[in-house]
């Protein structure tokens, strides 16, 4: 059995552990409200804007050059977006998104890492610190996106992005992140960010409803302002649903680490009283020893 010493040191370790895990656990239900609030606002306006934006794409002329977005190409050329946090402490979070990344690249995409045609983005001190010490071609590192985190700031990564597909350097892009869907759950999602996939809609007896528009001023001046705005609001959308998944990842790890260190302190003042108990027993014993022995 451990001697009182040892107990007493390891019910300190466990109490000061305790103090920090719930204290981050405030701290994080204190950022996690106000990421949330962010993504729930901007959810309905980020949905409505890319339905209109895959309708509109979609009855665009392939040979029109608003529609240079849309354009469906062989994807020799993949650029990859993990999105993961700066810090750790958050449960599977990152090694999630790392892990959906891997198997992309190992499976979907392997012919294009091993001809060279592979590209990332990191969005994230953890994806930036695992790819950059493999034999990746990261073109960015965008590890400060979260410390000042805007519309305008996200905007000119996307806006780099667009420009290197209208340009031919990539053929294809994914965004790889968890998206946002209570304190607790986070749902890992991969998705297609150019080009843009027009959506099929049906009607009740399965064929294809066609939606019709009436444009003002005109289609065109309205797809050239539209199509890159909605392309730069799914942006931010994903950066937002991962900030708020972060957040809540992290309330939830360190709400379990503050409940385990309250169990882990139960089981060990059981033993230091235990502990206690028997050396008083034994204290005892050698007194009554000792007063048995003068009588005699």
């Amino acid at each position: 059995m451990a001697s009182l010493k040892e107990v007493r040191t390891r019910i300190a370790s466990v109490k000061s552990t305790q103090q920090i895990t719930s204290a981050m656990k405030m701290v994080a239900a204190s950022k996690l409200r106000k990421a949330q609030n962010a993504i729930i606002q901007m959810r309905p306006y980020a949905a409505k804007l890319q339905e209109l934006l895959r309708d509109i794409s979609a009855s665009l002329d392939s040979s029109d050059d608003n529609s240079v977005f849309s354009s469906q190409r062989i994807p020799d050329k993949v650029l990859l977006i993990p999105i993961t946090s700066n810090r750790g402490l958050c449960g599977a979070f990152n090694a999630n998104i790392i892990k959906a990344t891997n198997v992309l690249i190992d499976e979907k995409y392997a012919e294009q890492h091993k001809a060279g045609n592979l590209s990332l983005i990191t969005i994230g001190r953890k994806a930036s610190e695992f790819y950059g010490k493999r034999k990746f071609n990261v073109l960015s590192v965008e590890d400060d996106i979260f410390g000042n985190l805007s519309f305008n700031n996200v905007a000119e990564i996307a806006n780099r992005v667009m420009e290197m597909f209208a340009n031919g350097e990539i053929d294809r892009v994914e965004l790889i992140y968890n998206q946002f869907k209570n304190a607790a759950t986070q749902i890992l999602v991969t998705e297609q960010f150019l080009p843009i996939e027009p959506i099929e809609q049906e009607n009740g007896d399965g064929k294809h409803e066609n939606i019709d528009y009436i444009f003002e001023p005109n289609e065109q001046e309205i797809v050239v302002d539209l199509i890159p705005k909605s392309l730069r609001t799914q942006f931010y959308k994903a950066i937002l649903d991962s900030n708020a998944s972060e957040h809540g990842a992290r309330m939830t790890a360190m709400h379990q680490a503050t409940d385990n260190a309250t169990e882990l302190l139960r089981e060990l003042n059981l033993v230091y009283n235990k502990a206690r108990q028997a050396s008083i027993t034994n204290e005892i014993l050698e007194i009554v020893s000792g007063a048995e022995a003068l009588k005699g």
